[in-house]
């Protein structure tokens, strides 16, 4: 064991593989709003109907889910995310011979049957079986992976579709995801330590077992209560809230077009809220173990009210607009740090998944809701300030949620439902 200690635990290497393959995959959907105004304008489709694909892909992920769990518990790992790279990238690169807004509707159908995969399931399911110890600052890592891989990803496409054009960009951009994370995945990921004689890194810690034991870990409240408080309500509406705030990011690029800057400024100042991704996948996570989740998503909240008001009244200057996009990327890291938070704070460990898996119900919702809205508010009106001035509705709505949801926690543990 003390050799064993030594060395490099194979669990890191595994994670540096899932913050390639997993920052790629999401470098993909991330960098899909540099295209909707070049695509839109080629093939003579509507920035609502074009953004429609979005939302045809989330609805297939939102099915496609619980299948895709199952199927990574029982096939090789290697064999399932080779597979889904493919499919993902593959109709990426197929975007690129498309005359017509029917192919992206058709092909969102594998790209988000693979992104199930490469961008939600794998992550999380492979760093519990790595990690016993440092779970948490193991999923950090791979959080802030996005968006550091995404500083350098945005403005290359950026620059890509303005050399090259959109239709060869996709192709370029979907064939070289697929070579740099196939082999990725065959040197690295493996299912579990078991498959490589290992143990999880941690594993050899007495001291795991007895926490994870411990009755304080698993208190709370039961769901049968939760769903009948206003938190459990309030709560899947900021989940509906940040996500469609979050959503945003993919209209960014036409929103600077139609400012007057040119799509090569756009991808750069979309590494600016990869940059601000970053930060706040690290930060926010530790702000919360400092001050709690009530005070860091209430700080975040106010933070993309900043952000907004920079974006409506400050457009033309590059430097504001791009401050503003960077606080942005910063909020949109709540969604993978401050969500499962304040789920956490609010409700306990006791019916954590059950309570956590309902309320992401907003989460789905918005996704499905928000792009194409976006889209049409766009085609009906010619800007998105009446989105702007939406978001700003929306995150004041939201800072009421946080605010009642704790008081009515408050109330539950008053009660006696805190168990």
């Amino acid at each position: 064991m003390g050799t064993t200690k030594r060395k490099l635990h194979f669990a890191w290497l595994v994670l540096i593989g899932l913050c390639m393959m997993v920052g790629l995959g999401k470098g993909l959907n991330n960098a899909a709003g540099l295209f909707l105004t070049p695509v839109s304008e080629d093939i003579g489709a509507g920035m609502g109907n074009l953004t429609l694909y979005l939302s045809v892909s989330a609805i297939v992920t939102m099915i496609f889910l619980p299948i895709g769990g199952k199927l990574m518990a029982k096939f090789d790992t290697r064999l399932l995310l080779t597979a889904a790279i493919i499919l993902q990238a593959g109709s990426y690169a197929v975007f690129g011979l498309m005359n017509s807004v029917w192919g992206w509707y058709i092909f969102a159908i594998p790209l988000a049957v693979g992104g199930v995969f490469i961008t939600v399931i794998a992550g999380p399911v492979l760093i519990n079986q790595w990690f016993k110890k440092r779970n948490g600052l193991a999923l950090g890592i791979m959080g802030a992976s996005v968006g550091l891989l995404g500083v350098i990803i945005q403005p290359v496409i950026g620059h890509l579709i303005s050399s090259q054009g959109w239709r060869a960009s996709y192709i370029i951009v979907g064939l070289a995801i697929i070579a740099i994370v196939v082999p990725i995945i065959l040197l690295l990921l493996r299912k579990n330590p078991e498959s490589v004689g290992l143990l999880p890194y941690g594993a050899d810690e007495k001291n795991d077992k007895d926490s994870a034991g411990s009755g304080s870990e698993n208190r709370g409240i039961a769901l049968a209560d939760a769903k009948k408080s206003a938190a459990f309500f309030t709560l899947i509406v900021f989940f509906f809230i940040v996500t469609s705030f979050s959503s945003f990011a993919i209209h960014i690029p036409t929103y600077l077009i139609n400012q007057g800057f040119d799509v090569g400024f756009a991808g750069n100042v979309m590494g600016a809220q990869m940059v601000g991704l970053f930060i706040g996948s690290l930060s926010f996570g530790f702000l919360t173990d400092k001050i709690g989740a009530k005070k860091t998503t209430l700080l975040a909240m106010v933070i993309g009210l900043v952000s907004m008001v920079l974006l409506l009244f400050f457009a033309n200057s590059a430097l504001v607009i791009t401050i503003a996009v960077g606080l942005f990327g910063l909020v949109t890291a709540s969604i993978g740090t401050l969500a499962p938070a304040v789920t956490s704070e609010l409700f306990g460990h006791r019916d954590y998944s059950q309570i956590y898996s309902t309320v992401s119900m907003g989460l789905a919702v918005a996704s499905i809701v928000a792009l194409p809205v976006y889209g049409y508010v766009f085609d009906l009106t010619g800007s998105y300030t009446v989105a702007l001035y939406a978001m700003i509705v929306l995150l004041l709505i939201s800072i009421a949620c946080i605010i009642i949801g704790f008081r009515s926690k408050a109330k539950m543990v008053q009660a006696g439902l805190w168990k």
